[in-house]
């Protein structure tokens, strides 16, 4: 059986970790929080004290930090996974970092000697605690074929969307500005109903079985309806990174985007005024402007 690690155990690299545990397979972890490495070895993980001790046989790596200065650092630093990790071994870039920073991570893999398969993912923190993540995997095909053990642990959706590293990147920035502009629509005509006097639970009953429902709606609603803006998985933060990565990509080829454009901007207005916040706290913009308040009826 494979030997594992993941660098980068916040919400998403603990679940990723827990369900490779769970799977049989040895599991060493990184993360600058002493608490998080703590909390990997109680689950029976074994924890380390820089990425390259997690590379020191270990066939495969999991990194899941923010952004690509961070990947860079992880993979090519003093204290790297490249100057532990054996040829022929595999980088699973699970990060949402944009598709250059990718591009150069995986060139400088490859003159190491190690394998990458650049994979983000999609599903949250409930996909990743629950081994239920969608994965956007490209690479080498015989690698990712390799590895259906290690993806089958975290995920019930693997999707192989092509060749070239760099190509996840591209696929999650697609999939970051569809949810985008579904969290602002839905922000928009729920304190449009609530302004008007209907109840949010009908919009939500309504939305939910009709053509326009969809995962974002039925799961941000019922949080918003409750008020609950802290600690439920999704920080304003990572969508406002990720949004920004789709937009820069967007420059690069030269697309128009108005839609996408106009929801960074709401989410940047989030991060600046609800900046520990999660994504449906923006909705509290829509309401103050409105000067109204989308929450369940007592």
């Amino acid at each position: 059986m494979k030997k594992t690690g993941v660098v980068g155990i916040g919400n998403m690299g603990m679940g990723i970790a827990k369900n490779l545990l769970k799977h049989g397979f040895q599991v060493k972890g990184y993360d600058i929080s002493d608490e998080r490495r703590k909390e990997l070895e109680g689950y029976g993980g074994i924890p380390c004290l820089s990425p390259a001790e997690v590379g020191q046989d270990t066939d495969v790596v999991f990194i899941m930090v923010m952004n690509g200065d961070q990947a860079k650092e992880v993979v090519f630093g003093a204290d790297g996974l490249t100057s532990t990790m054996k040829k022929g071994s595999c980088i699973f870039l699970t990060a949402t970092i944009g598709r250059r920073p990718a591009i150069e991570i995986n060139e400088g893999l490859v003159n190491a000697g190690i394998n990458m398969i650049d994979c983000c993912v999609s599903g949250g923190l409930p996909g990743a605690h629950n081994g239920t993540l969608t994965l956007m995997a490209a690479g080498k095909r015989e690698v990712y074929d390799d590895m259906a053990d290690v993806m089958a642990a975290i995920a019930t959706n693997p999707n192989y969307v092509g060749s070239e590293p760099g190509q996840g990147q591209v696929v999650k920035s697609c999939l970051q500005a569809l949810i985008a502009t579904e969290f602002t629509t839905t922000f928009e005509l729920m304190t449009m109903g609530a302004k008007a006097g209907v109840n949010p639970e009908v919009l939500l009953n309504v939305i939910s079985t009709s053509g326009g429902g969809c995962g974002v709606f039925k799961n941000c609603v019922p949080l918003i309806m409750d008020r609950k803006f802290v600690n439920t998985g999704s920080a304003i933060t990572t969508m406002n990174k990720d949004i920004g990565i789709t937009m820069e990509l967007a420059r690069d080829l030269g697309c128009f985007m108005p839609t996408t454009a106009a929801a960074r901007e709401v989410f940047q207005a989030g991060i600046s005024k609800y900046p520990d916040e999660d994504n449906w706290a923006c909705i509290k913009i829509y309401e103050d402007i409105a000067g109204t308040k989308v929450e369940r009826k007592k």
